[in-house]
């Protein structure tokens, strides 16, 4: 982009086929006392083949040209150096042509005998700066349509969760590490199948930006759709990182995940981890991370696939909280220390547990003011509660909730 300060070297291109005009305006420019560079061209043949006028900062354009004429003079030279300010020459009769002119796009017009060196100088000043103003206009309303654009593309990329009429509440809150962002690498979806279970996906893609975000989409929506179709716990994982080492940009990146499958009439559920930590379990006597096996990252040794399954007993009431590493590597305050797992099960039996959504605020807001908010990685909650597991079908949790599930969308920061 072409920028003007008054100081500094203008680069003008005149367009003038008549000889006697051009002298004149060659010779007002050197009595303006600005300091600029000089290219005469007589025709629009000649504009377009000159090299260095994609760099003109001003354009000096002539209404009567052999090869074009009026507006479409201007249209012409638009095209040919979109960044430069163009000022129209008429003749003296010859207002009205300049007046259309502007109004097409030039950003200024002169009357041929009426114009001195202040005028000039004015002209050449003011049509640059306009311009320049212009550009910058555009560049941010450009900017400003493709961040709405991007925007709801991103927020139609989320989960809608499919939950009946199921005993487990699901909560999420999700919060991106980039800037302005609706999604990132990490990823959480949750479905529930004919036969009652819940199905839960937790996951984290390595890396950041654009890539991370696309590749944790591609493969939350290929969760969903091979555990839809009856795929479970080994075949599942292998699936995916079939998926991921097909769809991924770089061959270094991979994929943490957890599975969980929640049977609430058998008051059990099944875990798979694959390079993720373990989930966290809430009882009544406080909060601890479940003992699971561990198995590789999704990618990292594509077919390995050492990846087991841990049985859990579900308490009567309680909750399951899986979460991305986003959430526990931030600073405990202004010691070099990590939150790490257990300063956030300290921070969690700590802040009251009576409504979950407050609860979920409350630890990623005490999380982000250890850390000083330095957010710099991507964040991803799915809390899955319930209250009367093994008992009728028909018992509906947490009362006064109008909603069986509520996944939401943390769009602070």
């Amino acid at each position: 982009m072409n920028t003007f300060v008054p100081e500094q070297h203008v680069r003008i291109i005149l367009v003038e086929d008549d000889d006697g005009d051009a002298l004149l305006v060659e010779e007002l420019l050197i009595d303006t006392g600005l300091r600029h560079s000089l290219i005469r061209c007589s025709s629009l043949g000649a504009v377009r083949g000159e090299p260095t006028v994609h760099a003109a900062d001003c354009i000096l354009l002539d209404l009567h040209l052999p090869d074009a004429s009026g507006i479409g003079a201007v249209a012409a030279v638009q095209e040919i150096a979109p960044d430069a300010a163009i000022i129209v020459l008429t003749g003296l009769a010859e207002s009205q042509a300049g007046s259309e002119a502007v109004a097409a796009g030039a950003q200024d017009y002169l009357v041929k005998g009426q114009v001195d060196r202040d005028l000039l100088h004015r002209a050449v000043r003011y049509a640059v700066h306009r311009k320049q103003a212009e550009r910058v206009s555009a560049d941010i309303r450009a900017g400003q349509l493709r961040a709405e654009e991007n925007a709801r593309l991103e927020r139609g990329l989320l989960p809608q969760p499919m939950i009946s009429a199921s005993r487990i509440r699901a909560t999420s809150r999700y919060l991106p590490g980039r800037d302005r962002a609706l999604l990132g690498g990490d990823f959480l979806d949750v479905v529930q199948t004919a036969d009652g279970q819940l199905h839960a996906v937790v996951g984290d893609v390595s890396g950041h930006g654009p890539d991370a975000a696309a590749l944790g989409v591609c493969l939350r929506i290929a969760w969903r759709s091979l555990t839809l179709g009856g795929h479970r716990a080994e075949d599942l994982l292998l699936l995916l990182e079939r998926m991921l080492v097909a769809e991924r940009p770089q061959s270094d990146l991979f994929a943490t995940v957890t599975l969980a499958c929640l049977d609430p009439a058998g008051g059990r559920a099944t875990l798979y981890l694959a390079g993720h930590h373990p989930p966290l379990l809430t009882t009544a006597d406080g909060t601890h991370e479940v003992s699971a096996h561990h198995g590789i990252a999704l990618g990292i040794a594509p077919g390995y696939a050492n990846w087991h399954a841990s049985e859990l007993t579900l308490p009567d009431r309680g909750a399951l909280v899986i979460y991305t590493d986003g959430l526990v590597e931030g600073h405990e305050g202004e010691e070099p220390e990590r939150l790490g797992v257990d300063g956030l099960i300290r921070l969690m039996d700590r802040i009251p547990a009576d409504d979950t959504d407050t609860h979920l605020d409350e630890l990623i807001t005490q999380v982000r003011e250890l850390n000083a908010n330095r957010h710099t990685d991507d964040l991803a909650i799915l809390h899955l509660e319930w209250n009367g597991i093994g008992a009728p079908a028909g018992l509906v949790p947490a009362p006064g909730k109008a909603e069986a599930s509520s996944l939401q969308l943390d769009r602070r920061g």
